[in-house]
């Protein structure tokens, strides 16, 4: 589990159910039927006619991207398989990588080792990848928008049912108390959807986009790295071309740990 996105969602909750306490706020009045379907239903229904069926089927899937360790190689991983593959084809040839096809678990890796053992030229192989990865953002854009819709259209059906709640509160104004009650109920619509929206839907849908852009990072790092073994490029200048892609804190964990014999150095 992506134990950050976790805190972050219980600490959302707690800075709610902890500003209603110092305020004072009965928590009864969030049992408000009217106000939960606006929102729940009326964000689920806004969502489904702007979203095609095709991105709406991964919903599911896309929590479990948000709240779930990320699947795919450290660029750090990346860079070391990369030289290893490196100095595998620089002493027995392309075809020496053949073997570590089946060993690859990453589909992309897998499919960029495929096509440089088959002898694909260079700049075939770059276009053929890059095309993945813009595939790749495409579908991911797609699956962030479905949370970035929900976390607009809550916060103006909050809104909407405020308006409803205020009507039907100043249709019968005889009953002042009553009135006062049935105001306050009326703004629990709009509590709920600002809250839906910016704290829960909006967040997911940046998250997405985080974790696509870090899948990306890695993969232009694989392209990059593919190309140069292509091209017969020394593994130590592979190395130090890769390098680029790290942060200076995940370059100096990557070296510290090559001084130190390790195989594979961690990125934090």
């Amino acid at each position: 589990m992506d134990l950050v996105s976790i805190i972050g969602l219980v600490s959302g909750f707690a800075a709610v159910i902890g500003a209603m306490f110092f305020k004072e706020v009965p928590f009864s009045v969030f049992l408000n039927p009217a106000a939960i379907l606006v929102i729940v239903l009326g964000t689920i229904a806004s969502v489904m006619i702007a979203t095609p069926p095709s991105e709406l089927k991964n919903i599911g899937k896309l929590f479990g991207v948000v709240f779930g360790k990320q699947r795919f190689i450290t660029p750090a991983t990346a860079i070391t398989k990369l030289v290893d593959y490196s100095k595998a084809a620089r002493s027995g040839g392309l075809l020496a990588l053949e073997p570590q096809i089946a060993a690859e678990q990453d589909t992309f890796f897998v499919r960029a080792l495929q096509l440089l053992v088959d002898g694909t030229d260079k700049r075939k192989i770059e276009e053929y990848l890059n095309e993945d990865i813009y595939a790749m953002q495409q579908r991911h854009a797609g699956n962030a928008q479905v949370f970035s819709q929900a976390g607009s259209y809550a916060p103006t059906l909050g809104v909407l049912g405020a308006v409803l709640g205020l009507i039907a509160a100043l249709g019968d104004l005889s009953d002042m108390d009553r009135l006062s009650h049935a105001i306050s109920a009326a703004f629990i619509a709009t509590v709920l959807g600002i809250f839906t929206g910016y704290v829960l839907w909006h967040p997911m849908a940046n998250k997405l986009k985080s974790k696509s852009r870090q899948e990306v990072q890695v993969r232009s790092l694989i392209v990059t790295g593919i190309c140069s073994i292509a091209e017969g490029q020394n593994p130590t200048i592979l190395q130090e071309n890769l390098l680029g892609y790290l942060t200076t804190k995940e370059r100096l964990a990557y070296q510290g740990g090559s001084k130190d014999g390790k195989k594979t150095a961690k990125a934090p």
